[in-house]
């Protein structure tokens, strides 16, 4: 498997058809993809936080990350992403999943869980962009850089 980079419109295109249940994030900062034997199998997308309280400048949120479900590729995306990150000088890394999803491949790029999120009701239903959020609590995962 290899690690390529990817334009936000092909990264958002790609999460448009096959993340589980979320459209592609509003913006990114960059997006790195993963391919294997020349087949595009996973992307994810790095942006400012989205959470204005932890937009201080220096740490970066990985908003998506999708794959085809190939062993270790979303580990792969998110370790790319934490050195792309590095070498930008951000000293943070933080991304969010569902309090339902285990979180294998965070833990084995070494995040730790940092908390649960605030409540549903900041998460849930139609927001603004008139995305469907699904109804449950969020778990965020940091990696200090």
């Amino acid at each position: 498997m290899e690690i390529r980079p990817i334009t936000f419109k092909e990264a958002s295109a790609f999460v448009n058809e096959h993340h589980r249940h979320h459209p592609a994030s509003q913006g990114c900062k960059f997006c790195v993809s993963l391919y294997d034997m020349g087949t595009l199998i996973g992307v994810a997308i790095a942006g400012r936080p989205v959470a204005r309280k932890l937009d201080d400048g220096f740490t970066l949120e990985i908003t998506r990350v999708c794959t085809l479900g190939h062993r270790n590729a979303c580990s792969m995306l998110y370790g790319s992403c934490c050195r792309i990150a590095k070498a930008m000088g951000y000293r943070k890394v933080i991304t969010y999943i569902l309090s339902s999803e285990l979180g294998t491949s965070l833990k084995a790029s070494n995040f730790v869980l940092d908390c649960e999120s605030a409540g549903k009701e900041h998460w849930t239903g139609i927001r603004n962009r008139g995305q469907q959020i699904p109804a449950e609590i969020k778990k965020r995962y940091i990696k200090t850089l």
